[in-house]
């Protein structure tokens, strides 16, 4: 059954069944994912997901229901279940259908091109990027993760209020994590690749870059435990940042669970941090035109030379702070209930170079990654202690690798202590980014 077709027998159904404001969310994922090992493929995936969402408003509570399956049988099932679920729910701000808006910006997040590369091509070329890793030095032992994926995401909202949206995107990215040795001592490196291009990759390039970083951090050494500058590379920046960025939410806020709470108009990072959420990169891993209710997105500053200006809104946390939505609904799937959650959001960059940064240190850390994140953060209070990776620097050169490293502070007095900004935005595989942040002092214990 088609879209439009299901959606006039739902309506109409819905409000024979007694509901008022209604909407249909429709949501379809395509991937292919392909890992190779020695030579050979390893895992190997095609899917397609995708299914309808249906959310109306009956006796004054909002009911949620979804199915896979778009036909007649799911039409009472949606309804009934969608009224069910509205005897369990206790919530009692009233969640509204957005009628629309007389302008909706307009973003090209779909490549023609890149959804023409054909299977083959894929395969190839990540058999290409693990024999030029393999090829490079005999202490590359093998590869954890050599994989290529590519998604697909098509969406589609409709409500009883007129409102018909769509929109499409796609991307593609290479992972991989490279194993050395040498007698004892054994290293990784994790490197990736995400592009909307397929024919600007280069195998050779990927491989040597995985290659040097793991090769790097051999001859690893003890250093002192103390308080060091620190400068966090970008992925690593970006990834802290990402532990930390539902505190921008209203809806944490709301419930208590953010320290930014009442902190609106008010300096919590230093002057060189501005934060933006932008829906409009063209390589955003999450762009889009409209959120999950249907509001226009648009680009927004939460944080302006480090004054917080605003937080991210649905209607519903909107509405409780006599505001206005931000654009910042959002549904993990179909599957999900509406929440808030950024779209693109990250650290702006500056001009300076990622080498000016590090030539700018007399004695300090550079951190290359951080692992244990979601154990050793708290994202209410903003204290972490986690583990680390990354290398000693004195005059303003890497002078050798540091032993696993434990490094300590509190995230928000983190970014106070913020000295420079480096202009090498990055987007980890996520869509939370950052460039790499100069810090004035960390605690680094290594055991």
């Amino acid at each position: 059954m088609m879209i439009q077709e299901f959606k006039a027998k739902l309506f109409s159904a819905a409000e024979s069944s007694g509901f008022t404001d209604v909407e249909m969310y429709y949501e379809k994922k395509e991937v292919f994912g392909c890992q190779v090992y020695k030579g050979e493929i390893d895992q190997y995936e095609i899917a397609e997901d995708g299914g309808i969402s249906f959310r109306g408003n009956i006796n004054g509570k909002m009911g949620y229901a979804y199915s896979e399956k778009i036909d007649e049988a799911s039409i009472p099932f949606l309804l009934e279940n969608a009224k069910e679920n509205t005897t369990i729910m206790h919530d009692k701000d009233i969640e509204e259908i957005f009628a629309g808006s007389r302008q909706y910006e307009q973003g090209n997040f779909f490549s023609t091109a890149l959804n023409e590369v054909t299977i083959p091509e894929k395969i190839q070329f990540i058999k290409d990027v693990e024999r030029e890793l393999l090829a490079l030095d005999s202490r590359i032992v093998a590869t954890d993760y050599c994989m290529i994926r590519t998604e697909s995401v098509s969406r589609n909202l409709l409500n009883n209020k007129g409102l018909t949206l769509t929109d499409k995107m796609n991307y593609l990215y290479v992972l991989v994590e490279a194993i050395v040795k040498d007698g004892e001592e054994t290293k990784t490196s994790f490197k990736f690749k995400v592009t909307k291009d397929f024919y600007r990759l280069d195998s050779k390039e990927i491989a040597q870059k995985a290659a040097e970083e793991a090769l790097s951090q051999l001859g690893s050494r003890n250093i002192e435990s103390k308080d060091y500058p620190v400068l966090l590379r970008n992925d690593a920046a970006a990834s802290l940042l990402a532990t930390y960025a539902s505190n921008f939410s209203a809806e944490n806020t709301q419930a208590g669970i953010s320290s930014l709470k009442d902190k609106l108009g008010k300096q919590i990072a230093g002057g060189k941090i501005t934060i933006v959420d932008d829906p409009f990169l063209e390589d955003g891993l999450a762009s889009r035109t409209f959120d999950s209710e249907g509001v226009p997105t648009k680009k927004l500053t939460l944080v302006e030379s480090g004054v917080l200006q605003s937080l991210l809104h649905n209607q519903k946390t909107a509405k409780k702070e006599q505001t206005e939505t931000t654009g910042h609904a959002h549904k993990d799937s179909y599957k999900s209930a509406v929440k808030v959650g950024p779209s693109n959001l990250f650290i702006e960059p500056s001009t300076v170079s990622f080498e000016d940064l590090l030539s700018s240190m007399n004695e300090g850390i550079l951190i290359t990654d951080l692992s244990g994140l979601h154990s050793g953060a708290n994202t209410v209070s903003g204290d972490f202690s986690v583990a680390a990776n990354g290398y000693y620097i004195s005059d303003g050169k890497v002078q050798f690798p540091v032993n696993l490293m434990t490094i300590a502070g509190n995230f928000y007095q983190l970014l106070q202590n913020v000295e420079e900004i480096g202009s090498d935005l990055t987007f980890p595989l996520s869509p939370i980014g950052s460039p790499s942040v100069l810090v004035k002092s960390l605690a680094v214990t290594v055991e």
